[in-house]
This record gives structure tokens, sequence and C-alpha cells, in this order.
């Protein structure tokens, strides 16, 4: 090699770290965005309703509405995302996000506010999309670090947008609060234009527009159940059989996904061991770890006249999320390190063993706000360990260019848990309230507490049932050459 050559060499070398150093804060700033301003709604409940005249309920959708479009955007940008038009789809889904910021903002009608909030919610699906970018993108060692950070930061992003959220909403009224939406949005989408490479040539992808409609519908049904509790309670006989229609839609919509030749999520794939132990993993992980975050901020914010609570206001509840992402962050800095070590399912089984010692003090020691705060700490510390170690556990066995779908479906997967733990944990509450009262007894809150342990107990048992099942020796999925697992570094081919 000639003194030029290897000077170009030496050059193009610094060019591509130089890259590198740039696209992982970009990344990370896009998940957290997009996480942050989908959890908007979450503290503005009260001033969405006192400001449009609306009963809580109708303001409670200004939360519901997002999750329900980002869990239906989630596999078909998956999908996109794994093709050739990766860039353009992130772009074109931060713009549709930027809208629907603005339509939060100006001052329009209720129901142009849940449209700018169903916008807004189709960002969630940009995560998955953010991990095949890492994948395709980083050196190896790299990308792994930068995916569970990519996990974490999606989670702890209602941590980041709580308190904003809720101190701008108190100085500065409603519109002042979703304004800080629209600025982090528009500044994601300047950082996505300048720093998101193009797809890895040779990626197909093909949107099954039928496949996705059905998956739609079923997503929709199930998630509204488990927002709509009262409908179980008053109308059960429509509860049932939208449940009835739900599980029918995702069984039409699976069987076709087996019989056509471009699936909007590899179902096989799916069915993998690994694949599967770690998604139902995460289902039943999800529950608990959302039940117990709603649990604390709920009983903090209860007022002392219920015999128990600390009444504190929106804004400073907000403030006890502060642990949760701080030790969550601390934890997804180091779960990759401890990963060279421990087997993921084994990480998992510890993670979600973590989150239920967080449960199992909130249900013996909450007392004083320290104790809810060192709840709160152990519950961020164990969410963010779990987080960081699931993208790793799932993609040993993907092949890089199905990294977006399969973390996409990962995601649907976390979205119902989450929606099904706050679905629990109301019905738990809402059985300890006595006729007259409008807050529950102090002992519901025990008892919501120890079904999270319970869920949490599930978790470790099913993460330690698949560590005993994987086998380090083979990759059971066909998978092209880069894939880990392989024995070659995931650089050389996509």
């Amino acid at each position: 090699m000639t003194e030029a050559q290897a000077h170009d060499q030496s050059m193009s070398t610094a060019l591509i770290r130089s890259e590198a150093r740039l696209l992982v804060p970009a990344l990370m700033f896009i998940a957290l965005v997009v996480a942050a301003v989908a959890s908007l709604g979450t503290p503005l409940i009260t001033s969405v309703a006192t400001t449009f005249h609306v009963s809580l309920d109708s303001a409670q959708w200004t939360l519901t509405i997002s999750l329900l479009s980002g869990a239906v955007a989630t596999p078909v940008l998956g999908r996109l995302g794994a093709g050739p038009h990766r860039r353009a789809t992130i772009l074109a889904t931060l713009a549709v996000v930027v809208v629907g910021s603005a339509l939060t903002v100006l001052p329009l009608p209720f129901a142009w506010l849940l449209v700018g909030r169903a916008a807004q919610g189709v960002g969630l699906g940009l995560t998955a999309l953010m991990m095949g970018v890492a994948r395709d993108h980083l050196p190896e060692e790299r990308s792994a670090a930068t995916i569970a950070l990519i996990s974490v930061v999606s989670i702890i992003g209602a941590g980041v947008g709580y308190p904003l959220a809720a101190l701008l909403a108190e100085f500065g009224g409603l519109r002042a609060a979703y304004g800080l939406g629209l600025l982090v949005t528009a500044i994601a989408f300047v950082t996505a234009w300048r720093s998101m490479p193009a797809a890895p040539e040779g990626r197909s992808a093909h949107v099954n527009v039928a496949g996705a409609l059905v998956l739609a519908g079923g997503l929709l049904l199930v998630l509204f159940l488990a927002g709509e509790r009262s409908l179980w309670s008053r109308h059960l006989a429509v509860a049932v059989t939208l449940a009835v229609a739900a599980v029918l839609l995702l069984c039409v919509w699976t069987v076709s996904e087996l019989r056509t030749t471009t699936p909007l999520i590899d179902v096989r794939a799916v069915r993998h061991p690994a694949v599967a132990g770690a998604n139902i993993a995460m289902f039943v992980g999800g529950s608990g770890m959302y039940l117990l975050l709603t649990l604390i901020t709920r009983y903090a914010q209860t007022p002392n006249s219920a015999g128990y609570g600390f009444g504190l206001t929106t804004f400073v509840a907000g403030l006890v999320l502060i642990p949760f992402s701080v030790l969550g962050f601390v934890a997804g800095k180091l779960t990759p390190r401890v990963r060279e070590r421990i087997d993921g399912p084994l990480l998992l089984a510890g993670s979600a063993a973590i989150v239920g010692g967080g449960f199992a003090l909130f249900a013996t020691a909450r007392s004083n706000l320290a104790e809810l705060l060192v709840a709160m700490g152990v519950l961020g510390f164990g969410v963010g360990s779990f987080s960081a170690a699931m993208p790793g556990v799932i993609l040993a066995v993907t092949p890089k260019s199905e990294t977006s779908s399969a973390m996409s479906f990962n995601y649907v997967v976390r979205s119902v848990g989450y929606s099904l733990g706050s679905a629990i944990g109301g019905l738990v509450l809402a059985a300890g309230t006595a006729t007259g009262r409008l807050f529950p007894n102090d002992d519901a809150y025990t008892t919501a507490a120890l079904v999270g342990v319970a869920a949490m107990a599930i978790t470790t048992m099913a993460s330690l049932a698949l560590a005993r099942r994987r086998s380090p020796e083979t990759n059971p999925i066909t998978a092209p050459v880069g894939v880990p697992g392989q024995g070659r570094s995931s650089r050389t081919g996509s």
C-alpha cells in the first residue's frame, strides 16, 4: 500500500468515526423526543378538561389516542424502515409529528387537538427505525450499546416530559406546554434531515396493506378495551363482543401473514423460542412496570384528606419521576457492559426481579415521600436494565435487514402490556373504592402492588426458562452473513 493510499484510508476511517459520533446522539435525541411528546398527555389531562370544557374521560383521550396511533403505526413503519426508503420514512414521519404538534398549539376546537395528538403518537414507531439505523451504520460493538440506550430513552422519555410539561402548564397554560412539543419535534426533524443516512443497497420492503388494516383493527380494539375500564362494568356484553372481534381479527391477520410472500411482520421469526420468550417477558413485564409507575404517581397526588398520600401538585408529582429517569439511564449505560459477562435472558430475569423489589418496597413502605422516591429509583433501574437487555435477546437471532420490523413488533407488545397494566391498576383501585368515596382505600394500593409482584415473578420465570432454552452454539434462524451468532462481523453484509 502506498503512502497516499494509507493516508486516504486513514482519512476515510476518521470520517466514518466522526459520522458515527454525530449519529449516536442524533438517534438517541429523536427516540427521546418522540417518547416525551407522546407522553405529554399524562400531566395535561386536567388542563385539557378545563380549557376545552370537556369531561375528564374525554380529556383522557389526549393520551389514549397517541398510544393507539403509535401502536398501529409501529409495525407499518417497521416494515417501511426495513426497505430502501428508510430515510424518507423517518423524515415523513417526523413531518407528520411536527404538523400534529402545530395542531395542538393552534387555537382550534377539541377535535383538532385529538387529531394532533394522534399525529404525535405516530412518532412512537420511529424507535425501532432508530435501532435499525444504529445496527446498519455503526461498528458492531458500538451499535449494541447504542441500541440498548435507544430502548432505554424511549421509556424514560415520559420521566423527562412529564415535569417539564406540568411546569409549563402551571405557569404558561396548556398551549405553552404543547408548544414545547412543537419546538422539540421541529428540532428533531432538522436533526434527522442532517444526520440520517440512506439504507444499505439491496433492501426491499413491501407493505401488505390488507394485513396492516386487519392488524390495525385488532390492535385498536385491544387497546380500546384496555383503556375503557367502565365498558366492562357497565356494558359487559358489548365489551365481550368487542374482545371476541379483536381475537378474530388478530387470528385472521396471523393466518394471512403466514400465507403472504410480503408479510408485515415475519411471524415465523416471531415464533422462534428466543423471540417469542422475549416478547412474552416484555408483555407481562411491561404490564407490571407501567402498573407501578401509575400507582406511585397517583398515590403521591392523593390529598391527605383521604387518609394517605401527599397531595402533590402535578408539577411536583412529576419531579418524583426524576429518580426513575436518572437511574433508568444509568442502568442503560451499565447493561451493555454487564451483557458481556451475563447472558441476555438472565439479565432480563434479574431486571424483572429488581422491578419486583420496587413493588415490594411500595407495598410495605410508603409512609413518607422519601420511600416513594426510593421505590421509583428501584423501578427506574430495573426498567432501564430490562429495556437495555431486551433488544440484544431479539436481535441475536434476527437478520440485520429485519431489525426495524422485529423491534417494532416488540414495541407493539410493550404498548399492549402498558395498556393492560394501566387497566389492571385502575380496576384494582376501583374495586377498593367504597361507595360514595372519591379515593380508594389505602389497602387497594397494597393489593395492586402484590399483583405487580406476581407479574414480575412470572416475568422472571419466563426469562429464566428462556435462558435454559437458548443454545449459544447455533443460531436457529437462517440469517444472512453478519448476524450476531454467525461468527463474523455484522458489518459484512446486509
